[in-house]
């Protein structure tokens, strides 16, 4: 139990000397993003998600058999959008080279971008969205997410892609003692987890008694702030920086 906890301990407060520096509870609030996003873009787009493109591949299938409420359409541009987005976040890989800080940074200025446009495209659209303003919508999220992904998985902490938690939660059995592993970290997992299941609580909550625009507000403010976390700490603890 204490492993435990220390295991959340560092996920969330890191040691200054760590070799991923901050970039743990940043890839969390990163994580927290994703069930806002993914919250938003399921009920207001028309059951789709713009972040777990295995949700997609399913509802291309239910829209093909003739189940009601999915857009073969909607999933579609999802998931173009999101390769788009991860394509964009391995040059943006790329050009940083080694350097973590860079890499984080740039790819979150792009995200605050693509949600900055989400946000007024949606404004302009109202509630709920029309078609006209769905699909541009779904793009710059997809776009957003496929960044995030890519970005996370140069970033390469362990257990922490911020947006697939099927790996994560099977790591939790599967790596445990007492399946024979080595140690499930489920720590660490399952602050992962409770991340983004506190994001899409929001999210919703948010949809339900607030405005269907502010999931993605929150999710602004938080990549915003986790871009400036990830300029301002490379200067107070350049160990991480480099891997």
């Amino acid at each position: 139990m204490s492993t435990f906890f220390t295991e959340v301990r560092e996920t969330l407060f890191p040691p200054r000397d760590g070799n991923d520096g901050p970039l743990p509870p940043l890839l969390v609030a990163l994580t927290l993003v994703t069930g806002l996003i993914d919250a938003f873009s399921y009920l207001v787009l028309g059951h789709v998600f713009v972040a777990n493109m295995t949700g997609n591949v399913v509802f291309i299938a239910f829209a093909l058999a003739g189940e009601h409420g999915f857009s073969i359409i909607s999933s579609l541009i999802a998931v173009g959008s999101f390769v788009v987005g991860s394509l964009g976040g391995g040059l943006l890989g790329s050009r940083a080279g080694d350097r973590r800080d860079r890499l984080l940074s740039r790819a979150t200025e792009v995200q605050a971008l693509c949600l900055g446009a989400a946000i007024i495209l949606s404004l302009a659209g109202g509630n709920p969205i029309p078609v006209g303003y769905t699909y541009p919508v779904i793009s710059a999220l997809g776009v957003s997410m496929g960044l995030q992904n890519a970005a996370a998985r140069k970033l390469a902490v362990p257990d922490l892609t911020t947006t697939v938690l099927t790996l994560t939660i099977t790591g939790i059995g599967a790596d445990s003692r007492m399946a024979g592993g080595s140690g499930s970290k489920a720590g660490r997992r399952l602050v992962s987890v409770l991340a983004m299941f506190t994001g899409a609580l929001l999210g919703v909550l948010a949809i339900l008694y607030a405005s269907v625009v502010y999931p993605l507000v929150m999710a602004f403010v938080v990549i915003s702030l986790v871009s400036l976390a990830s300029r301002l700490l490379s200067r107070r603890q350049p160990a991480w920086v480099s891997k």
